[in-house]
């Protein structure tokens, strides 16, 4: 079993992410083999108090950047939104950026 801070990557702090905490709604960096199940418990076990509705995960391919003759690729990752209960404790991190 992995640990919740091998699973949670890093928090993506994007202007459209951010508009989306109103809702309830976090972005985070995971682990590209961790599924939805795992990065629930993740998050519930890193941020206590809280408790996950719903996560979407999706595959962001990485980019292609040319420089000068050479080009090469950015590394593909996966990026998961969390939606938690309404009735459940924010995440602290997050309000502390608005």
């Amino acid at each position: 079993m992995k640990l919740a801070q091998d699973i949670i990557i890093r928090p993506i702090i994007t202007e459209r992410s951010m508009s989306g905490i109103m809702n309830g709604r976090y972005t985070f960096e995971v682990a590209k083999d961790a599924n939805k199940i795992e990065i629930a418990e993740a998050v519930e076990k890193l941020f206590a108090g809280t408790k996950v509705k719903s996560v979407n995960t999706m595959h962001v391919t990485g980019k292609v950047k040319v420089m000068g003759r050479t080009s090469g690729q950015r590394r593909s990752w996966k990026k998961a939104i969390v939606t938690i209960k309404p009735d459940s404790k924010k995440i602290e991190f997050f309000e502390s950026m608005m």
